[in-house]
């Protein structure tokens, strides 16, 4: 399979960067129809060349590896006028030139092979850190997504830099390859960039939860998708988390991969599922289906030593396979088919090799048989292995990834090959990402950097506070992984049943211990109500601070449309329903339209202040100094009490005050040092609402 993958690349597509299995062809950029941001990966530098060389030797294809790396010595260009990803370049071609020159020094120690290798691939590595690097120059220090690997990010010829935004991977996948590439070059810059990252992620998550969202701002590191998960976005973040404290044995990576997993086991594992939830808001899902990048989670498990869910869960994901022969690209609660696309992903394949190497077990061989069988099957082609448009239907993509080649194979040949068949030892190893292998003995090169975030003490179970393995607290016994996967093998028929038991799990789960929320009020106080009606609000942690009646400095975000009725808006406060965009985007327009006050009623129907935590209103993204409004928000019920006021009433005059100032019974309006706003009510259609863009 390996050989018709790879000969076929090198006869077909060789020296461009992918083989077109359909077309038996190579795609190069620029010549072929332009995808998107998937064309980012392709740096015409011959990326599945580079991606596949450790590969060779893992597979004992020393001649094919010897050649190859002269190839890639001789061929290879870095200083391409290409626009291409950070976090595809680091963990692709970086990660592959740092594999490939590893095994080339060990293969040229051992004496018989490789004795004109003179570091020439450490040297292309150094060369593509430093290309990479201008990527790191923000304010917050978390790296642009792209980069031109001539011109670097700011420079008028780069084409790139107007970028705002970037994925919690890509700017916390970095440092396994820059740390090596310091430790192995002697420079340090290319570590200090990568730490610093990581040390924005951990300290930028959200506190009260322990989770990161999916995408934040490069320059002020706020968040732009505050959706948490283990898949698509987020995943290999964490994965680095675990690694690194591996790879360079520094704890502090240890203590907050071992924070962020708990609240992941809290809030996101629903087992054998795991749902997206909402970084700020994580006891309800947000979404009911599942990508199919969180494959790799179990294995992430395995080496933490959590072996039974990680047990679930790989379960689960075989039960898909064998539904809809591949993984989805995204699939259900119920494991319909929610995305069709399978591009040739290895994660799931990840996920056996650990469990096998954990429990000993041959069904991860027969799971491992299927995924043999499967792509031999189903994506097997003349010109090599082709990405499957659509599961149910089994249509080709004329695509073949680079990944395909450097994980796939690597991880199934290790699944199937005893310890003494390999040509090295892989237990000396870790594996990046992209399965490049680093050597674990890299954490004795230089003393490790000392963390600059601190992490808070927190109560763990054994597994925090040791080294994680697997053996000593699961023996290598295959009853136990049987005991565990026939629980789960039920699934794929229980259909809605299932979906009601996800959603009362999420529906229990316990609140987080979010940040302290000062609670405020709505208090109404004209005739006839006289300060007895007193509304629990949320407060807001940008515009009027009501508990000192100073204006307020918080996050940003982006901004909603254009308010209709501004005239008759001016000097009052706004009634606004939650939903549609941010709350400063809102408050930033209905400031716009003259409104002196907001108050917020969320859109979810029966929603309380008694049985709802409350949260503060955040930031959108873009500056929120210039907002003075007062700001609050009002849960559904208490809602509906203020606008059934409203409606009898039609102009209602409220204070707006942190809930310890209310006015108490008997005292007048000028003792309190809140201020009176007055209330707006504008028909529209029925409703009481000025403006429905919210959030």
């Amino acid at each position: 399979m390996f050989d018709h993958a790879y000969g076929s690349y090198m006869k077909y597509a060789y020296p461009a960067d992918e083989l077109m299995p359909l077309s038996c062809r190579g795609r190069v950029r620029g010549e072929e129809p332009n995808r998107g941001d998937i064309d980012d990966s392709l740096g015409k530098f011959s990326l599945t060349l580079i991606d596949t060389l450790d590969t060779l030797v893992v597979l004992n294809k020393l001649d094919e590896f010897e050649d190859a790396v002269r190839k890639a010595v001789k061929d290879v260009r870095l200083d391409n006028d290409v626009v291409v990803s950070v976090f595809e370049t680091n963990i692709r071609v970086l990660g592959g030139l740092l594999g490939a020159h590893v095994m080339a020094d060990l293969l040229r120690q051992q004496g018989n092979r490789m004795q004109w290798y003179q570091d020439e691939l450490l040297h292309m590595a150094k060369e593509l850190g430093h290309r990479l690097l201008p990527a790191f120059n923000t304010t917050s220090g978390l790296p642009y997504p792209k980069v031109n690997l001539r011109y670097g990010v700011l420079n008028p010829l780069s084409r790139t830099g107007t970028e705002s935004d970037t994925c919690t991977a890509c700017a916390g996948t970095m440092i396994l390859e820059f740390a090596a590439l310091s430790r192995m070059s002697g420079e340090s810059v290319f570590e200090k960039h990568a730490r610093k990252a990581m040390d924005v992620l951990w300290e930028r998550r959200q506190k009260g939860s322990d989770l990161v969202g999916t995408v934040i701002n490069i320059h002020n590191g706020e968040w732009v998708r505050r959706e948490s998960g283990v898949g698509a976005g987020i995943d290999s973040y964490y994965e680095y988390l675990m690694k690194a404290y591996i790879l360079l044995g520094d704890h502090v990576f240890l203590e907050r991969f071992n924070i962020h997993y708990s609240a992941i086991m809290k809030y996101i594992s629903q087992p054998p599922l795991l749902l997206n939830v909402h970084m700020h808001n994580p006891t309800v899902s947000v979404r009911s289906w599942m990508d199919s990048l969180l494959a790799f989670f179990p294995g992430l498990q395995v080496l933490r030593g959590d072996l039974k869910p990680a047990i679930e869960t790989h379960e689960m994901l075989y039960q898909v396979t064998k539904q809809h022969k591949f993984l989805p690209e995204a699939f259900t609660t119920e494991f319909r088919v929610h995305w069709g696309q399978h591009l040739l992903r290895p994660e799931f394949a990840e996920s056996t090799y650990y469990l096998y190497k954990a429990t000993g077990d041959p069904y991860y061989l027969r799971v491992g048989q299927s995924i043999v069988e499967k792509l031999n099957a189903y994506a097997r082609v003349p010109c090599g292995f082709a990405a499957v448009q659509d599961v149910r239907t089994g249509a080709h993509e004329d695509r073949m990834d680079s990944f395909f080649l450097a994980e796939m194979f690597k991880y199934l040949y290790l699944l199937f090959s005893e310890k003494n068949q390999l040509p090295i030892d892989i237990d000396d190893y870790i594996f990046t990402t992209e399965a490049h292998l680093l050597p674990v003995s890299l954490s004795t090169t230089k003393p490790p950097c000392q963390g600059n975030i601190s992490v808070r003490t927190y109560k763990e179970d054994l597994f925090t506070h040791s080294c994680p393995s697997t053996e000593t607290l699961f023996p290598n016994n295959p009853s136990f992984a049987k005991s565990i996967r026939d629980s789960y093998k039920y699934l794929t028929g229980v259909g809605r049943a299932f979906l009601y038991r996800v959603k009362l799990v999420a529906e229990v789960s316990q609140t987080p211990e979010m940040e302290e929320v000062v609670p405020h009020v709505v208090q109404l106080i004209s005739p006839p109500f006289l300060g007895q009606t007193v509304l629990t609000a949320g407060p807001a942690k940008f515009g009027m601070d009501l508990s000192k009646q100073e204006h307020g400095v918080t996050s940003p975000y982006t901004a909603c449309g254009p308010i209709d009725n501004a005239v008759e808006l001016k000097g009052r406060i706004a009634l606004v329903l939650r939903g549609d965009c941010m709350f400063a985007a809102k408050a930033r327009r209905l400031q716009e339209a003259g409104a002196i006050g907001v108050i917020f009623i969320d859109h979810r129907e029966g929603s309380n202040s008694e049985e709802t935590p409350l949260f503060q209103m955040v930031g959108d993204g873009d500056s929120t100094e210039e907002i003075t409004l007062a700001l609050v928000f009002l849960f559904s019920r208490e809602g509906a009490v203020l606008t059934s006021a409203l409606e009898e009433h039609h102009n209602v005059d409220v204070l707006l005050l942190p809930k310890e100032r209310q006015l108490g019974c008997g005292e007048s309006q000028k003792e309190s040092k809140g201020d009176i706003l007055h209330f707006i009510v504008i028909a529209n259609k029925s409703d009481y609402i000025t403006n429905k863009r919210s959030k």
